[in-house]
């Protein structure tokens, strides 16, 4: 399998550290709002990786964090006027349900910042034990100079990011590039240090929260490109200093979503938020998986609703041939046929050249085109249950699942109708047990 490294700049072949076993952390949520669907779309490229590793016979030890200590998280507490910790929690709870709704796996690691107080003190204690930070006021600084490699994970020069980077200028840093481990506040939730009462900065969490989990490097971390700098850039750089490893042997990230030609942002209001999405979230979800993960989407209200109509053939085909085998007692697990052999190989050849999904999803839609045909001519059960098992396979791993029960007593008698009133010629009650059926969405 391969996979773009953003480190390196390139696809390289990905082999896990650890036979059969890959670890993955990608940076989650701070929560004080509720998601848009840019913010998703890390939960479903993560979540697919996730799924077709899992496919591929590996076992997957997934984390993702929460950054439930914040002055976001702080302002929205005032406005809604409830303690900061209850404004974590409903977004926390909030953001489960979206992961839920876009058919994505919930059971991933979830640490939080404020689990992990103690391990983060002790790490910034040791940065300043070793010379790369330095306390300034009560507050604490990385220094860049420490490091030799700073700028490697987004391919910058230091003086280049001096003259144009998103850094915080202050008087008490040694350089603008330095950035905050600890800051001094006075306000809100604050915790006891060797430095006096504060908060941690953001760019430490997730290194803590990784050596916590895992004990070393990881295979796979990511999230969205835009935490390639600074947050990324300075998670390796205080990993290097204390550690001496670069915190994961692949970075991966995934591209933003605009809204239309402009950036999708929450203090620019132009977001469409996951829990308000008025189609199925699985068409959303294809979506995304249409489009190379590096790519940015422009998203529309007309490209989701072509989704949307993509999603329902999908639905439909699939549905129409999960009964034909119901109906026949036609499912067997084990069929399988050249055509189908083929399909599958085409989805896996797919997502092992750095996860095409796009390709993956045509692969869907060849499936889907041979039942079809299938269905209007031979009726070959053994083809189409064969097809069933590879599409049920693939519409898994993209987390396109259509989950359907084989009929009840009361449906198969209805059935059975059907086909003693077409045996005895009587149509009028032939269509009527048709409509029936064709009703609960059995395609005869």
């Amino acid at each position: 399998m391969k996979l773009y490294n953003t480190y390196t700049n390139k696809i390289e072949e990905f082999k896990p550290l650890k036979e059969g076993v890959v670890t993955i952390y990608y940076c989650g949520p701070t929560v004080y709002n509720y998601i848009h669907i840019g913010n998703a779309r890390p939960i479903v490229f993560f979540d697919t990786l996730k799924k077709y590793l899992e496919f591929k016979g590996l076992k997957v030890i997934m984390a993702s964090n929460f950054t439930d200590l914040n002055e976001k998280i702080l302002n929205q507490s005032k406005i809604e006027g409830i303690s900061e910790m209850e404004v974590a929690d409903k977004y926390i709870e909030a953001y489960l349900d979206n992961v839920r709704a876009v058919n994505a796996d919930d059971s991933y690691i979830k640490p939080r910042v404020t689990e992990c107080i103690p391990e983060i003190i002790e790490f910034i204690q040791g940065l300043i034990d070793k010379g790369s930070a330095y306390e300034s006021n009560a507050d604490v600084y990385f220094r860049v100079s420490s490091v030799k490699n700073y700028g490697a994970l987004s391919n910058r020069k230091t003086d280049e990011l001096i003259q144009g980077a998103r850094v915080e200028v202050s008087d008490l840093k040694e350089s603008g590039l330095d950035f905050a481990l600890w800051k001094k506040f006075d306000e809100g939730i604050v915790y006891d240090s060797p430095w006096g009462k504060g908060r941690p900065g953001w760019h430490t969490e997730c290194c803590v929260m990784i050596n916590n989990i895992f004990k070393g490097l990881i295979d796979i971390h990511g999230g969205g490109s835009d935490l390639v700098f600074p947050h990324h850039e300075n998670e390796i750089a205080q990993n290097e200093a204390l550690h001496h490893n670069r915190l994961a042997n692949f970075w991966v990230h995934n591209a933003r979503i605009n809204f239309g030609d402009e950036k999708m942002s929450k203090s620019l209001g132009n977001v469409v938020w996951v829990k308000d999405l008025t189609c199925d979230p699985r068409a959303y979800r294809l979506l995304v998986l249409s489009y190379p993960y590096r790519n940015i989407i422009s998203y529309t209200d007309e490209l989701q609703l072509q989704f949307s109509k993509e999603f329902e053939k999908i639905r439909q085909s699939y549905t129409k041939l999960f009964y034909f085998l119901d109906v026949n007692d036609a499912f067997n697990k084990d069929s399988k046929t050249g055509i189908s052999s083929s399909i599958l190989d085409k989805f896996i050849e797919a997502n092992e050249n750095d996860m095409n999904t796009p390709n993956g999803v045509t692969a869907i839609y060849e499936a889907l085109k041979n039942v079809n045909q299938i269905l209007r001519s031979t009726k070959d059960k053994e083809s189409l249950s064969s097809l069933y098992n590879v599409l049920t396979v693939m519409l898994h791993v993209y987390g396109l699942d259509i989950n359907l029960e084989r009929m009840g007593s009361e449906t198969r008698l209805e059935y059975d109708a059907w086909v003693n009133a077409r045996s005895t010629k009587d149509f009028e009650k032939a269509d009527y047990y048709r409509k029936v059926l064709t009703d609960k969405g059995i395609e005869l």
